[in-house]
């Protein structure tokens, strides 16, 4: 359904050229959720806007939806729908007239038009406030809505850029249910999201952009496989230095990195390393302020691939 090839995009800046995209190369399988991450300014913004038909690529080759994002922009954009992160409704705007309207832009008859928004509100439950100004929604109402006004023409992939941020938890399960039930009815969808929970949950398969390149690419199972053993996360006060220099080349830990207040520890086997660890720092007489034991996380792969964690970015 999403296919590029080379896709790159630069900007000009007072400091000189920025390579905001440097030749990727993405496939996205249709009838999938693919999942889109990156800490800021890895140019997954840019990517995302270039597929939208938003930019223009500086070079390579794209095709959505059979269409030729180059050559073809406007055959892109009718068979697209694309979510923005700041939302499309106004406060003086009502739902099921803007759903009749967005459906009129895209050349829908009245009648059908009318048809498809009432078709909308029963299918993201608006019922209820669909004829009141969008000013008096909740956060997850209006999300609802702007989800609803992306895909009431019927578009065969569907851009949702960070579709969750700002809402409450119960707001982002019911969103993660819709954004299901999009890809059950045979919509491909593209997402971007910052919450790492979400990528795992609610995606088929996810990539990570880092300087313009992809760094990784796969399910979140796959992407976790990648990273073997336990991880250890040690809580040690202020002295996180001696901690590291205590503990780097103990024959249980595979690789340690510094945290903002302790270590990150990557071991063959959580369990017998642990006392280990613990018995190496009440030796040297380093505080042991906490201890935790988990599976690698989508989080770990982030800071495995970019140098950093995605909730630090």
């Amino acid at each position: 359904m999403i296919e590029t090839k080379g896709l790159r995009k630069s900007f000009r800046s007072r400091r000189g050229t920025v390579d905001a995209v440097r030749g990727v190369d993405l496939y996205v399988e249709a009838g999938e959720i693919y999942g889109f991450l990156g800490p800021n300014g890895a140019g997954k913004t840019t990517m995302l806007r270039m597929l939208a038909t938003l930019i223009t690529p500086d070079g390579g080759q794209a095709t959505i939806a059979g269409a030729d994002l180059i050559k073809s922009p406007g055959d892109v954009r009718r068979r697209i729908g694309y979510v923005a992160q700041g939302g499309s409704t106004s406060d003086g705007s009502i739902a099921r007239q803007e759903l009749v309207l967005q459906s009129r832009f895209y050349g829908v008859g009245k009648a059908e038009s009318r048809r498809r928004a009432d078709a909308a509100v029963d299918a993201f439950q608006l019922g209820e406030f669909a004829d009141r100004t969008c000013g008096t929604y909740s956060g997850g109402q209006r999300r609802r809505v702007d989800i609803a006004l992306g895909i009431i023409h019927q578009p065969r992939v569907v851009f949702l850029d960070e579709p969750t941020t700002g809402l409450d938890p119960q707001s982002r399960v019911h969103m993660w249910d819709e954004i299901r039930r999009l890809r059950d009815q045979g919509m491909t969808v593209f997402v971007t999201t910052h919450y790492l929970d979400e990528a795992d949950a609610l995606c088929d398969r996810i990539s990570i952009m880092d300087h313009g390149m992809l760094v990784a690419e796969g399910t979140p199972a796959e992407l976790k496989r990648e990273i073997a053993g336990d991880v250890i996360t040690v809580g040690v006060g202020g002295a996180t230095e001696e901690a590291a220099k205590l503990l780097t080349g103990a024959p249980y830990v595979t690789r340690l990195e510094e945290t903002g207040d302790g270590l990150r520890l990557y071991v063959d086997a959580g369990g017998t390393a642990i006392p280990q660890i613990m018995r190496a720092l009440d030796g040297a007489g380093l505080p042991l302020g906490t201890i935790e034991l988990h599976r690698p996380s989508l989080d770990d792969v982030f800071l495995e691939k970019t140098g950093r964690s995605l909730r630090e970015s």
